[in-house]
């Protein structure tokens, strides 16, 4: 019997080959006679395409096509669909036509308006430099806030006021009469800057066709391939499923932005249809800046009631969210149900309602990122006490306690039931890691910085698409393959599906051969996000090895002439204690393929499912402390605790990177991140990285704290919490409430995120004027 695997950190497996440069992204793939594809995007954010005259492009040596909106008109593919349409909404959900090349009319800037098909990739650039299209500029919806306004110019006829829809959850005239006969009501406006995530691989795709079969297939840089396979092949192509393939190698990073269906999968499809040959396509840098999903971007009104105690009574929020110029694929989910999931955090508030009033703008489309949902949910709440803290004198972490859920099992104002958690013990050891932050502060004073000290609690509610698919099966060759419907693009599932399958079959890590993303090695699959692969995923690696084991003592059952009941399984051998026989699971299994059986496939191959629809909850409390310097604003994150419930730990080390991530991005957003437009013309005015500030290692301390593994998860035989999201959606929140307490003694009252050294000076400078304007 090999030494358990699962709890233990291991260097990953993944890397031995990343390291040595030998990761197989979409950009390595060389398929024979391939093409290159360019697109030609539009430079204004609303116009009216008055001509696009492509003769002399297509007329250019090495050029195989140029292809427009015409040309997909004349060819009836469908536009791409969103995938989630229904969620029950109070004003229905608009979802107008997001054609792959813009017919007409342009509606922001990057958006696809000619496809250049290429020998090589320079030529399809210069071709592309050759198309000339004629547009009539039209009035742009840049900004969220006047979005809604009578004299705001309508993207969509269809989109009366240019809403998108409206979302309530939760009985609005019950909270607002608690607000009312409250003693303390705290109201806030609060921003949720968008962003973007700046994956470390661009995205970049590669079509194929054969035209024996008709048969299509993509690999994308991605992270769900039965979702874009089933979107793809229904609404666009119109062809049944099993005639496209889609497949996923090695992804670079994606944080929710890789899992949407985009215009460049189909048009390397449609242009390999068309001219009978492979086409690639792999997006540049500014590329993903104008074209890729972005992240958040929303306005939330909030009020808090609370009694005269500090104990909380009523939350009420309505939030103006972004959708961008059309709806992107699980774009709605972000603001609604998945927000609302982790509404009021992880406070036993009593009463909680919340309206979503989702609008159309001439920017890029807005659509899930790390977290979705909520982060905005939990960034709203603990912001929310920290401004009621200030407002009415009570101390913030007093009011944590005070309102804290700490009995389980805990039905939320939301109707989720939470089983179990270790909220409270998480806030005192946060305050514990806090001992001797007022010597701290006051020789930041003798600098003369400003040191401020900040708490955030979250939860999360993780799980993601429901339900998950594994395979497992013994190859000729001895090595045994896993299978699963989820889809790593960085968190180092082949080691740790690898540790489940070993403990589970008590076999050594090495004899495993992971795989993933590919519709024709298993025939459904939830992809990636939601913090689901552990949940889901592993769960259903477990029960497919058990599978395995099963289909393996009933076939050495037979070859060794006894009942099933009498063998066992142990470390990769089968045995009838009484007789003494044993025979290996390698000659088992290849005994499977010698000879067929309907009852067992070649290579004891084992298919499970795991059928869950609950979350888990994954959950604790962050602490952070910033120094500010008050002549330049410049913030420095000095100090960063993390204490967080994940149940049990697979793999500490790999559970630990993941939540250094999140919290790193986090910090992005609270710190350095915005996705900026000129107000008059919708221009990006951050579309590079020489624009868009990412945090980098020297802005980012080392990270200290403790994850707890006290509190095993019941919503899988694993017990595990999602992980890969949680850091995210605890930062920004912590952040920003030390750098408020920082500013605190200056009377600086509001700032929004990010908190650059710009807006923090000028939030000074105003507070300093106000004090002067007062005593004068």
């Amino acid at each position: 019997m090999t030494k358990p695997l699962l709890g233990r950190s291991l260097d990953r497996l993944e890397d031995e080959r990343f390291l040595r440069g030998r990761g197989r992204y979409v950009a390595d793939l060389a398929a024979s006679g391939a093409l290159h594809g360019i697109v030609v995007r539009s430079p204004h954010a609303h116009a009216r395409i008055a001509t696009i005259d492509v003769g002399a492009a297509r007329q250019m040596p090495g050029v195989a096509a140029v292809l427009t909106g015409a040309d997909l008109t004349a060819e009836d593919l469908g536009p791409l669909p969103c995938g989630v349409t229904n969620i029950p909404m109070a004003q229905p959900l608009v979802v107008p036509p997001c054609h792959a090349l813009a017919r007409e009319i342009v509606r922001y800037v990057g958006e696809p308006v000619a496809f250049v098909v290429a020998e090589r990739a320079e030529t399809a650039r210069d071709a592309a430099e050759a198309v000339v299209v004629e547009y009539e500029p039209l009035a742009p919806v840049v900004s969220l806030a006047s979005a809604t306004l009578p004299q705001t110019p309508v993207i969509w006829p269809e989109a009366p006021g240019n809403v998108a829809f409206v979302y309530d959850r939760g009985e609005m005239a019950p909270v607002q009469a608690a607000i009312r006969n409250a003693a303390h009501v705290i109201e806030c406006e609060l921003v949720n800057n968008r962003v973007v995530a700046a994956s470390l691989e661009t995205r970049g795709a590669l079509g194929e066709y054969d035209a024996a079969t008709g048969r299509l297939h993509l690999t994308a840089s991605a992270a769900g391939a039965h979702a874009i396979r089933d979107l793809l092949a229904d609404s666009v192509f119109r062809i049944p499923r099993e005639q496209l393939r889609v497949s996923i190698p090695d992804v670079g990073g994606g944080f929710g932005m890789k899992n949407v269906l985009y215009p460049e999968w189909v048009l390397v499809l449609w242009a390999a249809r068309r001219l009978n040959r492979p086409v690639q396509w792999i997006g540049e840098r500014n590329e993903e800046f104008l074209a890729s999903v972005h992240g958040r971007d929303s306005i939330v009104r909030a009020r808090l009631a609370l009694d005269a105690d500090g104990k909380f009574l009523a939350l009420e929020a309505h939030v103006l969210v972004n959708m961008g110029a059309y709806v992107s694929t699980v774009a709605p989910v972000v603001p609604t149900m998945a927000m609302g999931s982790a509404m009021g955090g992880v406070y036993d508030i009593p009463l909680v309602a919340f309206q979503t009033r989702a609008v159309f703008t001439n920017t890029t489309p807005v659509d899930a990122y790390r977290g979705a949902g909520k982060p905005e949910a939990n960034y709203l709440i603990e912001r929310c006490i920290d401004i009621a803290a200030h407002k009415l004198g009570m101390d913030a972490l007093k009011l944590r306690r005070r309102n804290i859920v700490r009995r389980f099992p805990h039905r939320s104002a939301m109707g989720l039931s939470i089983e179990q958690g270790s909220f409270g013990h998480a806030i005192e050891l946060a305050i514990k890691a806090a001992d001797g932050f007022k010597s701290r502060q006051r020789e930041s004073r003798r600098r003369g910085r400003l040191r401020g000290l900040g708490f955030a609690c979250f939860i999360e509610t993780a799980r993601g698409q429901p339900n998950e698919v594994a395979e497992l099966r013994v190859t000729e060759e001895g090595h045994i393959e896993i299978r699963v419907g989820t889809h790593s693009n960085g968190q180092g599932h082949e080691t740790t599906y690898a540790q489940i399958a070993a403990d589970a079959l008590g076999l050594p890590l090495g004899i495993f051969q992971f795989r993933q993303g590919d519709t024709n090695e298993l025939d459904s699959g939830g992809g990636h996000g939601g913090a689901r692969s552990m949940h889901q995923g592993g769960t259903a690696v477990l029960m497919a090895a058990e599978g395995l084991i099963d289909n393996a003592r009933r076939l050495a059952a037979r070859l060794l002439q006894t009942g099933v009941e009498n063998v066992r399984y142990e470390a990769g051998m089968l045995r009838v204690a009484s007789t003494g026989q044993a025979i290996s699971l390698e000659e088992v299994a290849l005994t499977s393929y010698d000879t067929p059986d309907d009852d067992i496939a070649p290579g004891l191959a084992s298919t499970a499912t795991h059928l869950c629809d609950r979350y888990t909850f994954p959950n604790g409390c962050h602490l952070a402390e910033v120094e500010i310097d008050p002549e330049t604003g410049e913030v420095t994150l000095d100090r960063y605790f993390i204490f967080d419930d994940f149940g049990r730990l697979l793999d500490p080390r790999l559970t630990l990177g993941q939540v250094h991530g999140g919290v790193v991005q986090g910090i992005g957003q609270a710190l350095f991140e915005l996705a900026a437009y000129e107000a008059d013309t919708g221009q990006v005015l951050t579309g590079s990285l020489m624009d868009y500030a990412l945090p980098r290692a020297g802005d980012i301390p080392s990270f200290e704290g403790a994850l707890t593994q006290d509190f095993p998860s019941h919503a899988n035989r694993l017990g595990v919490k999602g992980v890969g999201q949680a850091g995210a959606i605890a930062s920004s929140g912590t952040i920003m409430n030390a750098v408020m307490n920082a500013l605190a003694p200056l009377g600086v009252t509001h700032l929004d995120m990010p908190a650059t050294p710009e807006r923090v000076w000028q939030a000074i400078r105003m507070a300093r004027g106000s004090s002067a304007d007062q005593s004068a």
